[in-house]
């Protein structure tokens, strides 16, 4: 296990050096939660909703992308203080080494990713709802998804296993709560 910490700990040091100050305000940009790029794709996924269905599938629809986040969300703060893996900014043993794009480092603890589970929850929730359906958009959303999660390196704020085990999660319960939504909506149509 010690191993696998310290190959996460030089992967993170690796990618987290990449950066160079040109780029830090597109990546800090892309870690928000609400920005000009998240808004617009959030009311684009519910334009498409409802013109792929009625009214009522697409209220049940919100509310099942809403318990799909708020699992993900939940999930990893349960994660973050039952596992209390320091965040990189609060790891000493490196910490002095990095580059912290933020103004502040977040929580103490970051295990798993909530940002990387959240976009991969969404992500993986619209692709398996709108399968077979604007093939375009599930492109747009798995970049967006994968955007988002490597932003978390880059500004400093998680390891790449926190990443990867948000993305993980996130994936499994965006295609879980998908798969809910459907035979919801299946009964809800009989």
């Amino acid at each position: 296990m010690e191993t696998l910490v310290q190959l996460d700990k030089d992967l993170f040091l690796f990618l987290n050096g990449l950066g160079t100050p040109g780029w830090d305000g597109f990546w800090l940009y892309l870690s928000q939660k609400v920005s000009f790029i998240t808004v617009p794709l959030y009311l684009l996924l519910l334009f498409l909703s409802h013109r792929a269905f009625d009214i009522k599938k697409t209220l049940l629809l919100l509310v099942f992308v809403g318990l799909t986040i708020l699992t993900t969300d939940q999930l990893a703060n349960f994660f973050k203080y039952g596992v209390a893996r320091f965040r990189p900014c609060h790891d000493e043993t490196i910490s002095q080494l990095m580059r912290l794009v933020k103004s502040y480092c977040g929580g103490k603890y970051g295990y798993f990713s909530a940002h990387a589970a959240n976009s991969f929850a969404l992500a993986s929730f619209f692709m398996l709802v709108f399968t077979g359906r604007f093939k375009w958009l599930l492109v747009l959303l798995l970049v967006w998804a994968l955007l988002v999660s490597y932003s978390r390196i880059y500004i400093g704020v998680h390891f790449p296993l926190d990443v990867i085990t948000g993305v993980g999660i996130g994936g499994f319960l965006g295609w879980l709560y998908a798969r809910l939504f459907t035979f919801a909506a299946l009964k809800w149509s009989l």
